[in-house]
């Protein structure tokens, strides 16, 4: 059943106006509400991982910011269960993004990396549970080991 429940929002968020609805609608942020979305284009999500592992993502999008070829991606992951790992699954799929994003040479001009909006769309019927945050599923540690912890949190 999650495989037609899938496939059905990977068809409705196909349509680039859904997704600027999806950002409107459900994001709070006057820098997102201000982009372009007549930019929004759809990139490939399906990676090979650098140990030859297939992963496909939900939903990559594009968009420019301020008429520069900066871009935004937006990676929409679906999801119908509370997943307490969900946090560092989007970590996972952010940095296989990345390393596409590298091969593919679709680094900004000055070398860095594009920033990415991970989003979760959770249509479960049990009120989401789990950590949005990676950095809330790895306690605290005094003196240097805490400047290492990773910190990425979901939408």
């Amino acid at each position: 059943m999650s495989k037609i429940h899938d496939s059905s929002y990977k068809f409705l968020f196909s349509n680039p106006e859904l997704v600027r609805d999806l950002i409107m609608g459900f994001i709070e942020d006057d820098w997102l509400h201000g982009l372009d979305y007549s930019t929004l284009e759809k990139v490939p999500g399906s990676y090979i991982s650098d140990d030859f592992q297939q992963r496909e993502d939900d939903i990559v999008w594009r968009v420019k910011v301020g008429g520069d070829w900066l871009y935004l991606y937006l990676l929409i992951e679906f999801q119908s269960s509370v997943d307490k790992y969900m946090a560092l699954r989007m970590m996972v799929y952010v940095g296989l993004l990345y390393q596409d994003l590298i091969k593919r040479g679709d680094v900004l001009a000055d070398g860095r990396l594009p920033p990415i909006l991970p989003i979760v769309l959770y249509n479960g019927s049990q009120r989401w549970t789990a950590a949005t945050d990676v950095a809330d599923l790895i306690p605290l540690v005094p003196g240097l080991v805490e400047q290492y912890n990773l910190d990425l949190a979901i939408y």
